[in-house]
């Protein structure tokens, strides 16, 4: 059995190509898109449902291809507007402004509204400080990745840090156990 993520991450996706591209843009995307997933994507995306992980790492690779002009980082951008987006609606029960520490540490809740195997800790290394680390996800994507760091990067904003610093020192999608991304912020 595949993992699957939910509607939200393909949503998020769609939506930043939309907005940084219009309409014309997401048109170029679906036209590169083998059929069976274009029907998908075509069609009406479910937030809560779920989806191949699959169909997500195709969409990343044409996105990366045809609007990214080959650079993956925009999918730092695409976790960023995702978190704005999702922050701001259905998920703003995550939010905790004035305290960082207490957003992070609903890494493990935050995970399963968006995955359904794996999981995600954190640990708190100093006040304003720590390490996140995804644990035991069925598949991997360097680029989804990606959007983890621009997602907590924005969600840590959204909350009152400063000057958000995130490194991802592992990556199972470059051979690690696990991923792993260090947080600090002012």
């Amino acid at each position: 059995m595949s993992m699957k993520v939910r509607g939200a991450v393909l949503l998020a996706r769609k939506s930043f190509v939309i907005r940084q591209f219009g309409e014309e843009g997401w048109n170029k995307v679906l036209d590169a898109i083998p059929v069976e997933e274009k029907q998908v994507l075509s069609s009406m995306i479910i937030h809560a449902g779920w989806y191949p992980f699959e169909l997500g790492e195709e969409l990343d690779q044409i996105i990366v291809k045809v609007l990214g002009k080959g650079n993956p980082r925009v999918f730092e951008e695409i976790g960023a507007q995702s978190a704005v987006d999702n922050l701001n609606g259905i998920h703003q029960t995550f939010l905790t402004p004035g305290d960082p520490q207490a957003f992070m540490k609903q890494a493990r809740s935050i995970y399963k509204f968006y995955y359904d195997t794996g999981s995600r800790t954190y640990d708190q290394t100093g006040p304003t400080s720590g390490v996140m680390t995804t644990h035991n996800a069925e598949t991997l994507s360097a680029v989804d990745c990606l959007t983890v760091i621009g997602w907590y990067r924005t969600g840590l904003e959204m909350c009152g840090a400063k000057n958000v610093r995130v490194k991802e020192v592992k990556c199972r999608a470059k051979g690690d156990a696990a991923c792993e991304y260090h947080f600090n912020w002012g």
